[in-house]
Formats: structure tokens, sequence, C-alpha cells
């Protein structure tokens, strides 16, 4: 009995593990977004992507005027296959790590050389690549799951970060 009751523990315990390995169980998942630039240039962002369940998000949760992991867990990354230019600044090929410092109208997109790191608190200033302006508006309707995504655009695509009623986005085209 003891034998059956110790080997049930253990696969309940592999089962657990198995499935938080997976994803499953996580209350900000991790998420991805992919820009095509063309010519086989392209853009990958991985994210983890918290969720609102009812709490006021910019200003208290995000505090204004603070750098922000801009997501939850792991720092968010920005990969890039090629040159690019993002609003007015050159970022090379490349893999980066991307936070943001949102206000009530404006937000800065932090593009910093130092990778893997956890997010918060911010201590990477001497790693910054560049600081960008991103534009800043309201959505329509709430968005309850935190996203990052692109849309084609000109001659390249938009980044658009939507979560709670805001949208900060920032243009991003090929060198």
């Amino acid at each position: 009995m003891s034998k059956r009751i110790a080997l049930t523990s253990v696969l309940i315990l592999f089962a657990t593990a198995a499935f938080a390995q997976m994803g499953g169980g996580k209350p900000s998942p991790a998420a991805s977004a992919m820009c095509d630039l063309g010519g086989g240039k392209t853009i990958k962002t991985d994210y983890s992507s918290p969720r609102m369940r009812g709490r006021k998000i910019y200003g208290d949760l995000v505090p204004f005027g603070e750098v922000w992991r801009t997501g939850a867990n792991d720092a968010t990354t920005f990969v890039t296959s090629a040159d690019v230019v993002v609003g007015a600044t050159t970022v090379p090929a490349g893999s980066y790590t991307l936070f943001t410092v949102p206000t009530a109208d404006k937000w800065t997109l932090i593009i910093n050389k130092k990778t893997k790191e956890w997010g918060i608190p911010y201590k990477y200033e001497k790693d910054e690549l560049a600081r960008v302006d991103m534009n800043v508006s309201q959505l329509p309707s709430p968005v309850e799951n935190f996203t990052i995504s692109y849309k084609k655009s000109g001659s390249g695509c938009t980044m658009d970060i939507d979560w709670e009623t805001t949208r900060a986005s920032v243009d991003i085209s090929a060198k």
C-alpha cells in the first residue's frame, strides 16, 4: 500500500512539473510577435503576457515615469536579423532587451544591449543602445491580455503594445 502511495505521489509530482514546463497554469504566459520586413529580414519579440484581472494598470500596477520590464517575468526580448530603424534610431542586427517608461501621454522605449535579464529593478543604463519616443493612443475598449504585435506599415512594421485602454506604438523599418 505504501509503495502505491509513493508511486502515485511521484507520478503527480512528475505531471505537475511537466505541466509547469509547458507553460500551463502561468498567470503571465509566454508570447511572441514577429515582423517580416521582406528579403529575409525579420524581427522577433518574446515576452510574458500578464492579465488585467480587474486591476488598474497604468499609473498603479505599472507606475508612471518609472522603467517597466514591458510585460512580466523575464525581460522582453527584441531580436532583429538585419539592421533596422526604430523611430529615428538605427539598431544593428542582434539581440536586445526592451523596457519602457510609460506616462499618461508619452512613452519611451528603451533598447538595451544586455540580454537574459529578469527585468526589474532596472540597473542597466550603461548598456542602453537607445531611448526612442513612442506614440500613445487610447483603445476603444479594454485589452485584458498584455499584447505586443506588429502590423505592416509602409516599408516596415509598426510595433503596438496594447494593455488596458492604452496603445503605445513605434515604427520600425529595414535600414
